[in-house]
């Protein structure tokens, strides 16, 4: 599987606070629950191995949390400033709820203008149309008329609920004409992309994927030996705990409804999940995810609850989990299969939730 790339999730919901829930004792060899639903940001905090360490903070409209390994009882201040900064950093390029950043100025662009986009911005933009060509356009970085148009995107007030609306089916009919990547004139080479007019990127989800790397990354270029580093529920691990053990996680697709959590070790790499479990609307009787098929303008309408996507980096973790949400329970577990992806897909049932486990998944984590 190519390591060049990832995605774009659609939700509103991506920059609401997540409800809290019971701690996790990790010192203690449970399991951390980064679970979208159930899980309580970290806080800093005596441990009964007082050689990990915690720091929590917000970004994005969410939470970000890390779990650090730290024999040498290192004051944390300064890790807590190369946090802010890498987040910082991501926000003022890929956040188009800044209308100062990278992101807005080439949305807010006139026809013919052409930006020069920071490496990261690049980066990031590369690996979405990595996997929206690697999948038929069922994750697409450049549907944020779309977006916005379903009230998912930017607006005066983060935490407002969803207007419960639906958009005109001729409007959603125009703006699939004039949106989707195949639009995005791009030289990757110079990283300069051009305006074709009207044309709007939307990075949230996979921007959260990239600034989790990017943290991650940071940390171990400082010679930290391990921990585990999340934003939303979308984590990165590395090292080994103090007694050289693996991190133990919690995954969940709908922690209130499984009776059978995911629990996995891990010692190197990142998950993901993405879903309808928690971002839905109703219109009229009838519920409406907050996922948009960007192949038809709609929300994806078939009984997928929610994907979860390991992956050696956060942001191909996020950008899978999105393709394989819009895919479905049948296609995206094709596509699983076809590019070696370690996903499990859960489906709602009308007594109990089913799961599928993508073979690399059983070859990696077991049955």
């Amino acid at each position: 599987m190519s390591n060049s790339t990832p995605r774009v999730r659609f939700g509103a919901s991506l920059w609401q606070l997540p409800r809290a829930a019971a701690a996790v004792d990790a010192a203690q060899g449970a399991a951390v629950n980064f679970s979208n639903v159930h899980w309580q940001p970290a806080r800093m905090q005596s441990q009964g191995d007082d050689r990990i360490h915690r720091l929590s903070g917000t970004t994005m409209g969410t939470t970000w949390s890390l779990r650090l390994v730290n024999p040498d009882y290192q004051p944390m201040a300064p890790v807590q400033a190369l946090i802010q900064q890498v987040l910082d950093a991501v926000i003022a390029q890929m956040s188009n709820w800044e209308a100062g950043s990278a992101i807005s100025q080439f949305n807010a662009s006139k026809p013919g203008q052409t930006q020069t986009l920071p490496s990261e911005f690049a980066h990031v933009l590369e690996a979405a149309l990595h996997w929206a060509r690697c999948s038929g356009s069922a994750m697409d970085p450049s549907m944020g008329a779309l977006v916005s148009l379903w009230g998912f995107g930017p607006r005066q007030n983060p935490l407002q609920p969803h207007a419960a609306r639906l958009p005109l089916a001729q409007d959603i009919d125009r703006l699939l004409q004039t949106s989707g990547h195949r639009h995005l004139q791009w030289n990757a080479d110079t990283r300069e992309l051009l305006q074709p007019g009207g044309l709007e990127l939307d990075l949230c989800g996979i921007a959260k994927g990239f600034a989790v790397d990017w943290v991650v990354q940071r940390l171990q270029v400082a010679g930290w030996p391990g921990g585990l580093f999340e934003i939303g529920g979308e984590l990165r691990s590395w090292g080994r705990r103090p007694d050289d053990g693996l991190w133990r996680v919690q995954l969940g697709t709908d922690a209130e409804q499984a009776s059978d959590p995911l629990v996995v070790s891990l010692g190197e790499g990142s998950f993901a999940t993405s879903g309808d479990c928690w971002h839905r609307f109703s219109v009229q009787g009838r519920s409406y995810s907050h996922t948009l098929d960007p192949r038809t303008g709609w929300p994806v309408q078939h009984g997928l609850a929610g994907v979860t996507v390991f992956h050696e980096e956060c942001m191909h973790a996020d950008a899978l989990a999105t393709v394989l949400t819009v895919l479905g329970p049948e296609q995206g577990m094709e596509f699983a299969q076809q590019h070696a992806i370690a996903a499990v897909l859960t489906a709602h049932g009308q007594e109990q939730e089913r799961r599928w486990e993508s073979p690399a998944w059983v070859q990696k984590f077991g049955a």
